[in-house]
């Protein structure tokens, strides 16, 4: 753990309003530091862990309702700067993934001149070196042609192509923290760890830090560096990548023991035990 972390978040709550009029909390009590790192944060659907990767950058929804004793990012107060400063951060500071890029990139846009919106959102540039930044971020990505990905629309390109040009969009002002939630989870296996290893190169390059939100754990475990378990809005254990054969919590080694094993039973097939005093 960095001695001076980038982000610090301590017990941050997301809730939003019930059918019967109270507060249904998405996210209750989660505390955590990043600094230079890779942060791996899983759970099931429905564990909080996206919510939580939103509220950081300020995405979550009009009605939903945010509180922390602490929320810092370089010394910024997320909770309490102002729309222009939270504005000049996201995107600039703090990019995001998000899983699909069919629905993450303006189908009316070429991608060329989606990266080039984003770099001059943040950056005083002209259009000339625009461009050549934004051809220089899709060859970054491992895009063999970026001359000509750069004037395709989003619907001309493959799933594996769509994300590597999320990537560079993402990464064109060079962010302190990237935040990729499910980031692979639309592709197929081989395009996932091409993926992967083209945000770990970055990652490890730039010297940034990584939120890499997922429900899959063994890819989260060998690609971070430590891995937050969430369960219902909480985070119930944290440890080293390397560590969850030591885990200690019961759900935790229940996510373990669901993973197929190659030449193992699979009779009786393992089942995710889900007790009711773990959700308080």
């Amino acid at each position: 753990m960095s001695t001076n972390p980038l982000l610090v978040v301590e017990d941050l709550r997301v809730a939003f309003p019930g059918r019967d009029g109270g507060l249904v909390e998405a996210v209750r009590g989660v505390s955590f530091t990043l600094g230079r790192e890779r942060l791996g944060i899983v759970g099931e659907s429905g564990s909080g862990k996206s919510q939580t990767g939103r509220a950081i950058l300020g995405l979550t929804a009009p009605e939903g309702r945010i509180s922390a004793k602490r929320l810092e990012f370089g010394g910024v107060d997320l909770l309490n700067c102002s729309p222009k400063q939270r504005r000049a951060l996201r995107g600039g500071r703090i990019a995001m993934v998000l899983q699909d890029p069919k629905f993450s990139l303006n189908p009316v846009m070429t991608i060329g001149a989606q990266i080039i919106e984003t770099l001059q959102a943040h950056s005083r540039v002209s259009n000339r070196e625009a461009k050549q930044r934004a051809l220089a971020a899709l060859e970054s990505v491992r895009i063999d042609n970026p001359e000509r990905v750069y004037k395709l629309y989003p619907h001309e390109v493959s799933g594996g192509m769509g994300q590597r040009a999320m990537i560079a969009m993402m990464l064109i002002a060079e962010p302190d923290i990237l935040i990729a939630d499910e980031p692979t989870s639309a592709l197929d296996v081989t395009v996932q760890l091409q993926v992967l290893s083209i945000l770990d190169a970055l990652v490890v390059e730039r010297g940034m830090g990584l939120i890499l939100v997922s429900h899959d754990l063994r890819l989260v475990s060998s690609f971070c560096d430590r891995i937050l378990v969430m369960y219902a809005g909480r985070v119930v254990e944290e440890l080293a990548a390397g560590g969850l054969a030591h885990a200690q919590h019961p759900y935790t080694r229940g996510l373990m023991a669901c993973l197929p094993q190659l030449g193992a039973s699979t009779h009786p097939l393992a089942t995710l035990d889900r007790r009711p005093e773990w959700a308080l």
